[in-house]
């Protein structure tokens, strides 16, 4: 029996933590875990047959950091190799019937990828894909990708899997105590990503005790289709004379996991703190549990790295003005290869209220395959909106798929039997909410029984390839009414039926419905509500027109989608003026000067408007003071508060560095003072600089003077630099709960050679009172927190 032919059967129990066990048998903070499968192999054998022992059907191998940004090829291979022979060796040595799998652990790259970091998302891909094929080549079972913060790598992850092996995947994110990945991702837009990546599980471990990760639980089991896996923490960890130890005993860990496994939960296991005890008391706890169902569920959704949005409830809106048809300006800005003007409309028509952005670049002139890419790529980086890859390109619908962000929709596929086979293979892969155009190789059917017929037809080829009717959503085609009086009657004859009898999501692109009549934007907003009584479930049209607005706001107000008639009446006010701003450029009305372009993460558009402000006469430390930190500080507050997420933070501060830039080169030195020296630094044993990263960047951007040692940085390291640079502030990182015992040795040193010294830690095993057990200064919950609290030490 495989291990998907168990998951259906009953429960699957993983292993618990690694870590911790190997550092009771003396792994030193300095010794890379991955290798004492080498040089202990008998260690590692051990604690793979307790797990075994304990009633584990998945023990993962010693490889959670097992990568080539850590280790050579070579070494690599040998550490795969061994660690894969180790657990094959416990499962072989250890009694019982009971199935028993190895999974190839898969842990994050401890980078963050391209626009946010410097990782190329293909370099990530390859990256995994190195570690996949030894995996493959020595035998594992499945692959268990797991502890990963970050969606966009999740995705790169799955995808070097996917490519590179047949066998199960599964998949765990650490989700923090908002309920929502570092980079924002919530649990549904987890499950709308993984689901259309096709993956064999999800789930979530580390970050949490299992009662604190309950909610984010309840919401996978409430959107996923696929079973879901829970792989808490044992609680909090705390130093007890000398050691780490965690809040949670085995048997309420075990209490916790049965309350999961009857809310759905099939798959179980333990993290940071959890032995074999735990994994023993869970399997008592729920073994006379009868497993719940796993069931579809039918929501039509698609996805940014943030949220969903999802089809079939109230009416949405997407944005239609990033396309170049008949948009002399956008044309220009797409031969003149002007991505801050795609950037702007994109922003533009987000602050209009729609909830998708379509994105159609291709006109003659311009490799249509690398704009579509690069415009996706970076729309994504300065706004949350899910987008709608519109494009008439298999090549370029591909590559812009493979890089999305989520889960994209797709515009368009149609009844033609080449445009299925181009189109519905992607969408197979990738995932994806296909829009499927009415029309076939005869053309568009003049009546609404024409076009219902091509409906069921596409409908029943998509099923073949394994994509299910949520997915596919229907545009029965807007017609001009000037050249058919009947047209918009067959349109909206076909969308009802599709909607109301096949079940289906509809959409229509509606200002077609009015080409060559005056005040197009009357017959369009008319038309728009009767399509809304039909059965629509989303428009591409113009967020900038006042007629089209209002029949949303007014038809949702109506249709009980609003309530208390709340947006409504937020909307109202705007009437009277929405006409005449519908006519300005929206990069007019977007920018607000330097703080705006700031706050939206417009890094050209922020050196531009700096330059502009120095040259009328501004002062360099005015810009500062009165633009560029009031900007970032509105974004940190935001990020506190939880309304900004990590990328919108990190382009922020790449724009204020844009401007930056510009203001250095204007500064004298005299001019160019520093609120006082910080060192920051991953300590020793660990690769993970995310967070550290961030930090840096944002000391910068706040006019601190910033030494970053980097990552697996030795104590005696950090002493020097601080001894050399004078700095009186050390910012000290660590992910891992292997190498929290080469952060506490750290600040050791620096009280005894830097007395003077304030120590600031972070990192996802840390919390308030374990920084203050181990002698630090000051806990930062993330890297805003960080800048405030050396604000504060610098005072």
């Amino acid at each position: 029996m495989n291990v998907t032919e168990q998951l259906k059967n009953g429960f699957l129990y993983l292993d618990g933590g690694l870590g911790t066990l190997l550092q009771a048998k003396g792994l030193a903070p300095e010794e890379h875990p991955e290798k004492w499968g080498l040089t202990h192999k008998e260690v590692l054998r051990e604690i793979h047959a307790s797990y075994y022992r304990a009633g584990s059907n998945i023990v993962s191998t010693n490889t959670f950091g097992a990568n080539v940004l850590k280790f050579s090829e070579e070494e690599l291979d040998e550490i795969v190799r061994v660690a894969v022979e180790n657990v094959k060796w416990a499962r072989d040595n250890t009694e019982g019937d009971a199935p028993r799998f190895v999974a190839l652990d898969i842990g994050p790259t401890g980078k963050l990828l391209a626009p946010y970091g410097d990782l190329d998302f293909e370099d990530a891909v390859e990256i995994f894909a190195k570690t996949v094929r030894l995996g493959v080549k020595y035998g594992v079972d499945l692959i268990f990708i797991e502890t990963m913060n970050d969606s966009y790598e999740t995705k790169a992850a799955v995808l070097a899997a996917k490519e590179n092996s047949n066998l199960p995947v599964f998949v765990s994110n650490a989700y923090g105590a908002d309920g929502k990945l570092m980079t924002g991702a919530s649990p549904a837009a987890m499950v709308a990503m993984l689901e259309g990546l096709g993956v064999d599980a999800l789930g979530a471990n580390c970050s949490l005790g299992p009662d604190a990760l309950r909610g984010v639980v309840d919401e996978l089991l409430k959107h996923a289709s696929v079973p879901v896996l829970l792989k808490p923490n044992a609680g909090l960890p705390r130093v007890e004379n000398g050691k780490t130890v965690y809040d949670i005993a085995p048997c309420d860990f075990a209490r916790a996991m049965r309350s999961a496994a009857q809310a759905g939960v099939r798959v179980m296991g333990g993290c940071c703190g959890t032995t074999p005890d735990y994994i023993a008391a869970t399997v008592r706890e729920t073994a006379t549990l009868t497993p719940v169902p796993t069931t579809k569920k039918e929501a039509s959704t698609l996805s940014s790295y943030t949220h969903v949005v999802t089809l079939g409830n109230a009416p949405v809106l997407i944005g239609e003005r990033i396309n170049p048809t008949g948009k002399k300006r956008f044309k220009e800005a797409l031969l003149a290869h002007d991505i801050n003007y795609i950037l702007k409309e994109g922003i533009s028509q987000q602050e209009r209220g729609v909830h998708v952005l379509d994105v159609n670049v291709g006109m003659p002139g311009i490799d249509e395959c690398a704009m579509l890419t690069e415009a996706v790529t970076e729309l994504q980086a300065v706004c949350d909106l899910p987008l709608q890859i519109d494009t008439a390109s298999s090549v370029a619908m591909e590559a812009a798929m493979r890089r999305y962000n989520g889960k994209p929709m797709v515009n368009s596929v149609n009844g033609k039997k080449e445009s299925m086979e181009a189109v519905f293979p992607l969408v197979q892969k990738y995932g994806g909410l296909v829009v499927a155009l009415t029309l076939d190789e005869n053309g568009i059917p003049d009546s609404v029984e024409g076009r219902v017929a091509i409906a069921k037809r596409i409908l029943g080829v998509a099923a073949t390839y394994g994509i299910d009717r949520k997915d596919i959503v229907f545009d029965t085609l807007a017609m001009t009414v000037s050249a058919d009086a009947s047209a918009p009657a067959t349109t909206l004859g076909a969308l009802s039926y599709i909607r109301r009898e096949l079940g289906c999501n509809t959409s229509l692109g509606v200002s077609n419905v009015s080409f060559g009549l005056p005040a197009r934007d009357l017959v369009n907003s008319t038309f728009f509500t009767m399509a809304l009584q039909s059965g629509l479930s989303a428009a591409i049209m113009n967020p900038y027109s006042a007629e089209m607005m209002s029949a949303y706001h007014a038809y949702c107000a109506l249709s009980g989608y609003d309530e208390n008639c709340a947006a409504y009446i937020a909307f109202a006010p705007s009437v009277g003026t929405l006409s005449t701003q519908a006519v300005q450029k929206p990069t007019e009305m977007s920018e607000n000067g330097l703080q705006g372009a700031v706050i939206k993460g417009l890094s050209k558009a922020a050196a531009t408007l700096c330059e502009g402000l120095l040259d009328s006469g501004k002062a360099p430390l005015a810009v500062i003071e009165r633009e560029i930190i009031p900007a970032l500080d509105t974004v940190g507050r935001g990020f506190e508060q939880k309304t900004v997420y990590l990328p919108q933070l990190l382009m922020s501060a790449e724009a204020a560095q844009a401007a930056f830039a510009v203001i250095k080169s204007r500064m004298g030195k005299s001019e160019a003072a520093t609120k006082g020296k910080v060192v920051l630094a991953t300590v020793k044993g660990d690769i993970h600089d995310i967070g550290k990263n961030i930090v840096r960047l944002l000391l910068e951007n706040y006019g601190f003077d910033v030494t970053d040692l980097g990552r697996d940085v030795a104590p005696e390291a950090v002493v020097q630099a601080v001894a050399e640079t004078g700095a009186t502030v050390v910012g000290l990182s660590a992910l891992m709960t292997t190498t929290v015992p080469a952060m506490e040795e750290t600040i050791k040193a620096l009280r005894v050679a830097a007395p003077q010294c304030r120590v600031i830690v972070g990192g996802a095993v840390l919390t308030a009172e374990y920084a203050a057990q181990i002698g630090a200064d000051a806990y930062a919950r993330d890297a805003m927190e960080g800048v405030r609290i050396a604000e504060q030490m610098l005072q």
